[in-house]
């Protein structure tokens, strides 16, 4: 396919559409400047609203670094380099995209007026040529028919008896003039049309076919040059994609990293008084001289029912729910006996841990004491091996310190590991004793005074239908308290009560130190929940419903 061929008669045509193709590659380095400022203006405003947003001046240190405040803070640093890779974009399309295209143009338009003119050059040259031709085709025309004139005069002068001879040659001799020169005209025109077609030739199919070779390739260049700014263009974008995704990949951990809890905790921190908060008001009973209470004796009680008052249950039990109300005051145990056995167990774990520690790196230090003094006695220019024996013998010291420290740790977390797991095996097996679902509860639904009193007796075979008889005809137990559910928890051992994040139930019983609360919800149901999945309050006058 060429233009030379195939195009030879559009050379007006293929001006208008070289014309056209500089046109386009104007129009779209017009695009490209105005896309370069729209990335530079955005950019500009990226780093303005950056700036107006970050803080003034470095936060003080007292003042609360809420998560979602230090996320805000890392997301608008990451927003200010991704507003740096908008600029290296434009950069990048002002350098590559828009300079090369401007430079491209003006190359272009001069090749094209170039290659114009030397196509109208070969055009104006056979044009005169065919003028020529033409000149002499008319001059050759004109002369034949003079020639056949002067033919017509002299025979009819010859055949005329009139004429004189003088007449009659002459007459010949004009016509041999006229013949001569019709021949010379005859000549230089068969010499024109020669010529003139010679040029034809070449001006078609080797002088017009070379001009418009170049125009295609000018064009052609001009085609691939776009293709190339379209592809920078895209390269621009693309080369900043990694670091884009980098930023926002830094917004999405920023945003992570937001948590509620650590937050209302800071609130906590801040603002917490430290008082508790006041007690119920007694009430002072005015009248207990002016009425006398009935004696004892007159009432008479059906069944001996061992029931506690509920506000005397809350009053006993009051001293040993301090995990759910105000902590005892005093000095923390040496093995954490003050604390819950699980907490004491996380406690004495990491205790134990931090042991570990500082144990292994006596054991590398006094290792590391042995090399030195073995180089020392083997180099003593080196040092002098006797001023390491006490050191290593400081070492061996810590060392069985840290030694008894741990088994002495170590003890006691055997000791709590023993005392949760018999509790909880004691929780879980509920299927083969009915008593033990209960808990600590007494069939009348006091509250054992004695912690470790944990195994239930069996009532009498003969009384234990009277016995059922009486529990399920008892009010419920009394809550002394009351609890929300901080975490789900699917309850599928018998015994336990399933819950879901937000619900809201009354403590029937607290938490003995195994890590589960007995537990009733609005409708009834009864159960034992992890304590560390339950936000407990205690409430003196609340009762079950």
């Amino acid at each position: 396919m060429s233009w030379g061929n195939e195009l030879w008669d559009q050379f007006d045509n293929l001006e208008k559409h070289t014309q056209w193709g500089i046109d386009f590659l104007d129009k779209y380095a017009k695009f490209v400047k105005e896309r370069l400022e729209i990335e530079q203006n955005y950019a500009k405003q990226l780093r303005n609203l950056v700036k107006k947003y970050c803080p003034k001046r470095p936060a003080k240190d007292d003042e609360p670094r809420f998560t979602s405040c230090v996320a805000f803070f890392n997301i608008l640093n990451e927003l200010n380099d991704y507003a740096g890779q908008r600029e290296v974009v434009a950069e990048e399309i002002g350098h590559k995209v828009f300079s090369e295209i401007m430079r491209y143009s003006y190359e272009l338009k001069a090749e094209r007026k170039s290659h114009l003119q030397e196509g109208r050059k070969a055009q104006q040259y056979l044009d005169i040529c065919l003028k020529q031709m033409d000149n002499s085709k008319r001059k050759f025309e004109r002369e034949c028919r003079e020639a056949e004139k002067a033919q017509q005069t002299y025979e009819r002068l010859d055949s005329d008896t009139n004429a004189t001879k003088s007449d009659v040659e002459k007459a010949k001799q004009q016509l041999n003039l006229r013949t001569h020169m019709a021949d010379e005209s005859k000549n230089e025109y068969a010499a024109q049309l020669q010529n003139y077609n010679a040029e034809q030739h070449k001006h078609f199919y080797i002088v017009i076919p070379q001009v418009y070779k170049h125009l295609q390739e000018m064009d052609e260049r001009r085609t691939v040059k776009l293709s190339e700014c379209y592809k920078g263009f895209a390269d621009a974008e693309r080369k900043v994609i990694p670091i884009i995704s980098k930023c926002l990949e830094g917004m999405v951990h920023a945003a992570k990293s937001v948590d509620e809890r650590r937050d209302s905790q800071i609130v906590v921190d801040c603002f917490k008084s430290g008082f508790e908060p006041p007690g119920d008001y007694p009430f002072e009973d005015y009248s207990q001289h002016i009425y006398r209470a009935v004696s004892d004796g007159t009432i008479s009680t059906p069944k001996q029912e061992m029931r506690v008052d509920p506000k005397m249950t809350v009053g006993k039990a009051k001293g040993k729910l301090w995990p759910f109300g105000k902590k005892p005051k005093g000095q923390a145990s040496e093995d954490f006996s003050h604390l819950p056995p699980e907490q004491r167990r996380k406690k004495l774990q990491q205790r134990i841990d931090e042991l570990n520690r500082e144990l292994q790196k006596e054991i590398d230090q006094k290792e590391a004491l042995n090399k030195m003094k073995d180089v020392y006695e083997k180099n003593p220019q080196m040092g002098d091996p006797s001023s390491l024996p006490p050191r290593i013998a400081e070492t061996m010291s810590n060392i069985e310190k840290l030694r008894m420290e741990i088994h002495k740790n170590e003890s006691w977390l055997s000791e709590v590991e023993g005392k949760v797991g018999q509790r909880s095996e004691r929780r879980h097996s509920a299927d083969t004793n009915h008593l033990a679902a209960q808990g600590r509860e007494s069939p009348e639904g006091s509250y054992t005074e004695d912690a470790n009193q944990e195994v239930r007796v069996q009532p009498p075979s003969h009384a234990h239908s009277e016995f059922d008889d009486e529990f399920d005809d008892d009010e419920p137990l009394p809550a002394i308290g009351h609890c929300k559910a901080i975490y789900p928890f699917d309850g599928n051992n018998e015994g336990t009560l399933a819950m879901k994040e937000g619900d809201v139930m009354y403590i029937i019983e607290e938490d003995k130190g195994d890590g589960w609360t007995r537990a009733r919800k609005q409708n009834g149901e009864e159960g034992y929940v992890p304590t560390s999945y339950i936000d407990v309050t205690l409430e003196k006058n609340s009762k079950g419903s």
